[in-house]
């Protein structure tokens, strides 16, 4: 069985990133993806709580600081994946705006890309999240209030988009 992430037979650099509610398992995923050889991770989480912990208590100085991250964070992205790196961009791609962002990475790169779509309902979604929040096990902890607002703005990916998607539905639990 061949592992996640033999997926670009060429082995030429790909950058990896993720469409997913919360919960969906992005992080899971990209954890996965970021064990193959010659690959990083970039995690938007750890790098807003690092650099801006303080400032976010709102989903307004999220949007904020995360702009200031990505403008930052692009050029960066754009030299690993030149440098023949694999990226795995642990960054939400939920809506059409962040999903130009990630192709304007990869168009500049000239490099492949995937779009992983974790198409999760969203009852699991909010299973996952409470018990993700109990055990303190992620850098971003939204309330049920705060999920509902930021899933108002959830777009799934389309096939007119013109990205390499890939699709994970979550096994069936027992």
């Amino acid at each position: 069985m061949p592992r996640v992430w033999d997926m670009n037979a060429k082995n030429e650099p790909v950058l990896h990133f993720f469409v997913g509610k919360i919960a969906a398992g992005k992080s899971t995923l990209a954890t996965s993806l970021g064990q193959a050889p010659g690959t990083v991770i970039v995690r938007e989480d750890e790098w807003l709580a690092g650099l801006f912990g303080d400032e976010m208590k709102t989903i307004e100085d999220y949007v904020r600081c995360s702009g200031r991250l990505r403008a930052v964070l692009m050029p960066h992205l754009i030299a690993l994946l030149r440098t023949g790196v694999s990226v795995v961009a642990d960054f939400q791609a939920n809506t059409i705006e962040a999903r130009l962002w990630m192709r304007e990475i990869f168009k500049n790169a000239g490099c492949a890309h995937r779009l992983h779509f974790l198409d999760v309902p969203e009852d699991v979604c909010r299973v996952r999240l409470r018990r993700r929040n109990e055990e303190g096990s992620h850098a971003f902890a939204p309330t049920d209030a705060q999920f509902d607002r930021i899933t108002r703005h959830f777009v799934p990916p389309s096939a007119d988009e013109g990205f390499d998607i890939q699709t994970h539905r979550p096994k069936p639990e027992n």
